[in-house]
């Protein structure tokens, strides 16, 4: 599954990272291979499950609980929010944007972004392969 292309601009930031607004989300994964383990990070404010699709494509699924977190990055990364709103600060000079419903964010491979989470925040994580 890709996603979809959004309708409207993308607004760049500083470096690689973009912030695409409106996109069009899927409901639904299927046929989908999912870890029955969570993955549980600071101290469970953020919970997400691996899904691992037939062509060895991986996402996650989770929330991340209000609050102000910092993730890094191995391989780059779309995070997509289904549902809640936050501000997001890829790497340490980026500037802050809002990010919410029906949005989604890019970040490079090798970084990290900050994110502050006012309302509880359903994403998807898409792994994307360089």
């Amino acid at each position: 599954m890709t996603i979809a292309p959004p309708r409207t601009r993308k607004v760049k930031s500083r470096g690689e990272a973009s912030f695409d607004k409106e996109i069009r989300m899927s409901t639904q994964f299927d046929h989908v291979s999912v870890t029955k383990k969570a993955n549980i990070y600071f101290d469970g404010k953020c919970i997400s499950y691996n899904l691992v699709f037939p062509d060895q494509t991986r996402k996650t699924v989770g929330v991340i609980m209000p609050g102000s977190l910092t993730f890094g990055t191995d391989s780059p990364e779309v995070m997509e929010i289904i549902d809640g709103k936050c501000r997001v600060r890829i790497g340490l000079d980026g500037d802050w944007k809002v990010c919410e419903r029906g949005q989604q964010f890019r970040v490079p491979g090798k970084s990290s972004f900050d994110i502050e989470v006012q309302e509880t925040v359903h994403y998807v994580c898409h792994f994307v392969n360089q």
